[in-house]
């Protein structure tokens, strides 16, 4: 059985439906997908409802937060979505990334960029809007000829000309307030130095004191020598190990199943949950 712990569906910065998603993992082999789009569970009603026979859902997000000053990125599994603390959280990290993508585009008109909130607001759709949604209006205004030439200083990269903050949740709270919405959080691609998610040893280590339950070994941004040091480090701090695609669907080539979590490592989640249960589809 594969299992892929961490996609993304159009509903947040992926480029298909959840459906669409779900279908695309059935279709490359994938038994048990999550769906983690950002600060959002919107996709997963959607998501349930397309589910082939015998596959499995696990509702999940990727929740956005800050440690030491920099952006870091929490997959929260198999939490209860009505729960009142973490739901305020998310509506007010998705109510900032609206306010956020409009200063962005405000900026990018005054250094001369054709790009408009109409145009964002078009390629957004009903999804929250997000730094890709703009790349991709910047690409369709002739701005840039790729969305990975949109994420640099000169435009919307971190500390960019174009760039606005945005708020996020610190990290250590974000592992309580998953925990305490009996959700499961993970660590999502802590070595990905291509796009500035790099963390210390003892940045994870503190993260395990909070309550972190696993960490994302296996990411298509990991050297083998990322991986094996981080699976050294999550055996010496007791966390899960997982692995998974982090597709965006066009924009990262569809490549769900491209990276998978071992049985054991997802038993070892499902055990630490008591939120919410996968979504089975009944075998046909």
């Amino acid at each position: 059985m594969r299992i892929d712990l961490h996609s993304h569906s159009s509903v947040s910065d992926g480029t298909q439906p959840p459906a669409d998603v779900v279908r695309r993992a059935h279709a490359a082999g994938v038994g048990v997908l999550a769906l983690t789009d950002h600060d959002t569970v919107g996709g997963h009603p959607e998501a349930v409802r397309a589910l082939p026979p015998g596959m499995t859902l696990v509702r999940g997000m990727e929740l956005s937060c800050r440690l030491g000053g920099r952006s870091l990125h929490l997959l929260a599994y198999l939490f209860d979505p009505g729960e009142p603390a973490l739901a305020a959280e998310r509506r007010r990290i998705r109510d900032d990334r609206a306010h956020r993508a409009r200063g962005m585009v405000e900026r990018l008109g005054r250094l001369g960029a054709p790009v408009t909130w109409e145009a964002v607001q078009r390629i957004t759709g009903e999804s929250v809007p997000g730094r890709p949604h703009i790349a991709r209006a910047m690409v369709e205004a002739g701005v840039v000829t790729s969305v990975e030439a949109a994420f640099t200083p000169e435009w919307i990269g971190a500390g960019g000309r174009a760039y606005v903050d945005r708020y996020a949740l610190d990290a250590v709270v974000a592992v309580g307030l998953v925990r305490a919405a009996g959700g499961v959080p993970v660590l999502a691609h802590p070595r990905a130095s291509r796009r500035g998610y790099v963390f210390t040893d003892e940045e994870i280590a503190r993260l395990a004191g909070a309550g972190l339950a696993g960490v994302e070994t296996d990411h298509p941004d990991h050297t083998a020598a990322d991986r094996a040091h981080l699976r050294g480090l999550a055996a010496d701090l007791g966390l899960v190990t997982t692995g998974a695609s982090d597709d965006h669907g066009a924009l990262t080539g569809h490549r769900l199943g491209a990276e998978t979590t071992a049985p054991e490592s997802y038993e070892a989640l499902l055990s630490q949950a008591t939120g919410a249960r996968p979504d089975r589809a009944p075998a046909g």
